[in-house]
């Protein structure tokens, strides 16, 4: 996302050019366009036409030598009435309809690029600001790419064949009015750019009173839990007043714009019409020349209201599509080199890190992993272990390639996972994180998330494995219940048996465990650890845990601590030899307990 003080800078700027960016959302979609343009053309000719049957009425429509063709005149008068009717419809439905396809296909291609985005981009940008550029700022567009187009198109086209019409019927009443439209047009565009300036910020404020909102609903257990209700519900009312004034500000230079607009159009008409009225008392003017004067008049009046009101329309859209460019003109920092090394068919599964240096981005001077080298052989059950901040997690975010590595490689199958596409390493990567998403949708869903196209039968069978079958049968619906926005209908141990369950049915070569047993009572423990195990069989497994009763049995286990490998080993070995591992195994069991006496007697045995 963009700097603070460069987003202030372009929230000054007057020019339409952000709207370009909708040329290629309407360009799929030309056919529609013709044919609102043809519709458009027809209603506004037929339009500029009637003042012209209007003067020959008014002229000949009432002598008694042409009685006998006024008929005939409103005849002509009702057609292009019609023509104007029918026309003018066809293009309102063939405009709005594009306004609705284009504001749809923003939208999607928003969300589609904010969902490829990196881990880096969600630590500086708040989602509740990208909900509402994809609400908010999409429906200031979506009346711009649709009616807006149309209002420009048929005022534009209005204004400067009314103005021509009106050269053509007095040259000398046109001069006068053509000399009196730079004054009006010159303060209209001043206080246009105003209202561009504060459109951007009332929707800069929006956004912040949605993000607020969401991250306070988000954790309204929390905030009641803390009775903070009342304090959470005053920050957000300072948030929303703070919208109000910007909004109510907008609003008032809005009104102004309009009260310019108007007063200097209409005043501009009025004092040619009275030089008009006056040409008529002297007889240097017929009444139906008037007439079809004051008509065209009428035709410059309203479009160019027209056009000052949608102006300030297109300078709020222009702000809104500058947000939205935003969005979409930011690259992820992790993408697929232009030609990706293909990993090896069939994936074993063989992991190495070589040497790994990486900081967050947000924390550029803190080294969460330093100096890091592991080699994870095909099918080996590795245990990450150690202190909170040691850097287990965050293994886990580079070998699923989440931020690149200042210094260092990851090999997946001896590939540099670096120099292949992302998607595809994560293809073969399967995770059970300690803090599940559950989504909502139906259970079944749920689990097929881990693979879309998988048949029913399998996703049952991957909750029986993961011991999620029995409660889930239970649900009121079984498989197609609604689980509830974040789960809110499962336990802590109902949502981690999901999370299980969808791993298990994506069935990956690399397999890795966040603290996957931690939110499970001791019988769910056992069972879903049985699968588990089951799992674990013929595939590379890391597994991240505090308990350590669920990682003695692994192959080999790393002691980290500080983001760096302290020891490694199998739990005899470590038991004997490290203090931090004796450390965290008096924690787990107790300072008195049986785990605890062995391990006070083999460090007096390596201390001899």
């Amino acid at each position: 996302m963009s700097s603070p003080e460069s987003t202030e800078q372009r929230a000054k700027g007057s020019s339409l050019k952000p709207l370009r960016m909708l040329a290629p959302f309407i360009a799929p979609y030309k056919g529609t366009l013709a044919l609102a343009l043809l519709a458009l053309f027809v209603a506004s000719a037929a339009s500029l036409a009637m003042p012209m049957a209007v003067r020959n009425v008014i002229d000949h429509g009432f002598s008694a030598e042409n009685a006998d063709k006024i008929n005939q005149y409103f005849l002509v008068l009702m057609l292009f009435a019609v023509m104007i009717g029918i026309f003018g419809a066809a293009r309102a439905y063939f405009v709005n309809w594009l306004g609705e396809r284009v504001v749809a296909d923003l939208r999607e291609q928003v969300f589609r690029h904010v969902l490829r985005m990196d881990p880096a981009f969600f630590e500086v940008t708040r989602i509740g600001e990208v909900l509402s550029r994809l609400t908010a700022d999409t429906t200031l567009i979506q009346s711009i790419s649709g009616v807006g187009i149309s209002i420009v198109l048929r005022s534009s086209i209005q204004f400067v064949g009314a103005l021509a019409l009106l050269a053509y019927t007095n040259l000398q009443l046109a001069g006068i009015l053509l000399i009196l439209l730079p004054a009006i047009f010159v303060p209209v565009l001043l206080i246009g750019r105003w209202v561009r300036r504060l459109s951007r910020a009332s929707q800069d404020r929006v956004a912040d009173t949605s993000s607020q909102g969401e991250e306070v609903l988000n954790a309204v257990q929390t905030v009641q839990a803390f009775v903070n209700e009342d304090r959470e519900a005053d920050r957000f009312k300072v948030t929303v007043e703070r919208s109000f004034t910007t909004a109510i500000l907008r609003t008032r230079v809005r009104a102004l714009f309009t009260t310019v607009a108007s007063t200097s159009v209409f005043g501009a008409l009025i004092f040619v019409l009275w030089l008009g009225a006056r040409d008529v008392l002297a007889g240097e003017i017929t009444g139906g020349e008037l007439g079809q004067f004051v008509l065209y008049a009428i035709f410059v009046g309203v479009a160019a209201a027209a056009l000052s009101e949608i102006w300030g329309e297109m300078q709020r859209a222009a702000g809104a599509m500058e947000r939205l460019s935003e969005l979409l003109l930011v690259e992820p920092q992790i993408a697929a080199p232009s030609q990706p090394v293909p990993l090896p068919e069939p994936c074993e599964g063989a992991v190495s890190f070589n040497a790994l240096g990486f900081s967050y981005p947000s924390r550029p001077m803190v080294q969460a992993v330093h100096d890091f080298s592991l080699q994870v052989r095909a099918g080996e059950h590795v245990a990450l272990v150690g202190p909170s901040g040691a850097g287990k997690s965050t293994i886990f975010q580079l070998l699923l390639r989440f931020y690149n590595l200042q210094t260092g490689q990851i090999l997946l199958d001896g590939v540099d996972i670096a120099s292949a596409d992302p998607q595809a390493v994560r293809a073969r990567v399967g995770i059970v994180p300690q803090d599940t998403i559950i989504f909502g949708a139906s259970a079944a869903d749920n689990i097929r998330f881990g693979r879309p196209d998988a048949s029913d039968e399998e996703v049952r069978a991957a909750a029986v494995a993961a011991s999620a079958h029995e409660f889930i049968d239970r649900l009121p619906e079984g498989y197609d219940t609604y689980l509830g926005e974040k789960g809110t209908r499962l336990s802590g141990g109902q949502k981690q048996r999901i999370a299980i369950a969808r791993a298990i049915l994506k069935d990956p070569p690399v397999l890795l465990l966040d603290e996957a047993t931690s939110a499970l009572d001791a019988e769910s423990e056992r069972l879903v650890q049985q699968a588990l195990d089951k799992l674990q069989t013929g595939r590379t497994t890391i597994v991240i845990a505090h308990r350590l009763s669920t990682v003695q049995e692994a192959d080999r286990i790393v002691v980290m601590e500080e983001g760096a490998i302290r020891d490694m080993g199998t739990h005899q070995e470590l038991l004997s030899r490290d203090a931090v591992y004796q450390r965290m195994v008096k924690l787990q069991f107790g300072e008195s307990g049986p785990v605890s006496s062995a391990v006070d007697e083999l460090a007096g045995q390596y201390s001899d």
